[in-house]
């Protein structure tokens, strides 16, 4: 499956504090390459989530989310979020800028080619993978008019 290329999405979620009272909580992110529209009407989107990452155990729980699609100037942010034994989510958005969803309060990364706010319809188990299907309930286009990032044969690539 490395032969087939795919467009580059950072996934993110907002992971609400664990009591009214308790702290704020943490923003969660990862990137993903294998996020495809499903349906126009009504708008759906799938997106594949490792069993038992903390995505899909927050999605799990959490109903919504958020997807940007990244540019091809927004490898560096790609790299960041896909690091396995990374550091604390909360110092991986430290210096990105983002906007909050309004729908969602997902961090919706800046300069992204779309962003998406999803709340997840159906989850289907599929062998190590959970496939998340998310209704879009508001989408944007920030303003890029760059490239699209993609990864092919294990390395991220842009068009041109």
């Amino acid at each position: 499956m490395s032969r087939l290329a795919a467009g580059v999405v950072l996934i993110t979620a907002h992971e609400p504090p664990l009591t009214e009272d308790g702290p704020r909580g943490e923003d969660v992110g990862m990137t993903a390459t294998a996020f495809t529209s499903v349906s126009l009407d009504p708008p759906l989107v799938l997106v594949s989530l490792r069993n038992g990452s903390r995505m899909d155990d927050l999605l799990a729980e959490q109903p919504t989310w958020g997807a940007s699609v990244l540019s091809e100037s927004q490898r560096h942010i790609a790299g960041r979020f896909a690091m396995k034994g990374r550091i604390s989510d909360r110092l991986l958005f430290e210096d990105i800028a983002y906007t909050r969803g309004e729908v969602c309060g997902a961090p919706l990364i800046g300069g992204a080619l779309a962003v998406l706010e999803c709340r997840t319809e159906q989850r289907v188990e599929a062998g190590d993978h959970t496939l998340v299907i998310g209704r879009v309930l508001k989408a944007g286009l920030p303003g890029s008019d760059a490239g699209p990032l993609t990864y092919f044969r294990g390395r991220y690539r842009h068009l041109g």
